[in-house]
């Protein structure tokens, strides 16, 4: 079963409705952004997620932040993971308290076996600890929240030697066909479940009814 995640959640309803929708993993951003949350925010967040039993893991989204600050954070916000956005490396990652999302940039200058080559290095070093992969469009000066696909087919082959989460561009009109091209572990979505910059509770409804039909199909 592809696993979904809903990112750059704001306030508890929005969190409450997409775990109730079906999401495995809701996304809080505590980078520069328009769907940045302060630390008191993801705290009353994950506090009504947990007061309502809600079954999905909650993640925080840094950018080359200080490590002591990701994982103040991360335990103040009781986050379950921690998703690395920028340019850390991967002795980087190795220090977090949190298990860990590592992104990935995928371009056309970047070919597939060069990305097996970093993620395996990457799977070496954070063997002793809990990780995933994410595959997201290679935009300049941006860290995420493009709304820009990459190559579908350059995902593929890297999808088959590891476990990872897709990003970049996807909808409910065309998320089925990302999981036909490349059977991804995860998905990722944030501004395609938005309308005007704000989520929009039908379209995360459509995005994960269509990775579930998707699912069904394979």
């Amino acid at each position: 079963m592809t696993r979904i995640k809903i990112c750059g959640i704001r306030n508890e309803e929005q969190a409450l409705a997409a775990a109730e929708a079906g999401a495995d993993f809701i996304g809080m951003v505590f980078a520069r952004s328009p769907r940045q949350v302060t630390p008191v925010r993801a705290e009353k967040i994950v506090a009504e997620l947990k007061k309502n039993k809600a079954s999905v893991e909650v993640v925080g989204v840094f950018v080359n932040a200080h490590l002591g600050t990701v994982n103040r954070i991360a335990e103040r916000c009781r986050l379950d993971w921690v998703q690395m956005s920028g340019d850390e490396p991967w002795e980087y990652c190795r220090e977090l308290a949190r298990p860990v999302i590592k992104v990935v940039r995928v371009s056309r200058n970047r070919k597939p076996e060069q990305a097996c080559r970093d993620l395996d290095y990457g799977t070496k070093l954070l063997k002793k600890q809990k990780h995933i992969f994410m595959l997201d469009s290679d935009v300049s000066d941006r860290y995420g929240g493009t709304g820009r696909k990459f190559d579908w087919h350059l995902a593929a082959p890297v999808a088959k030697e590891f476990p990872v989460i897709i990003a970049g561009g996807l909808t409910p009109g065309n998320v089925s066909e990302a999981i036909k091209v490349i059977s991804p572990w995860g998905v990722d979505v944030s501004s395609g479940v938005e309308t005007k910059g704000i989520k929009d509770m039908g379209k995360i409804k459509k995005f994960i009814e269509a990775v579930r039909e998707a699912d069904e199909r394979a």
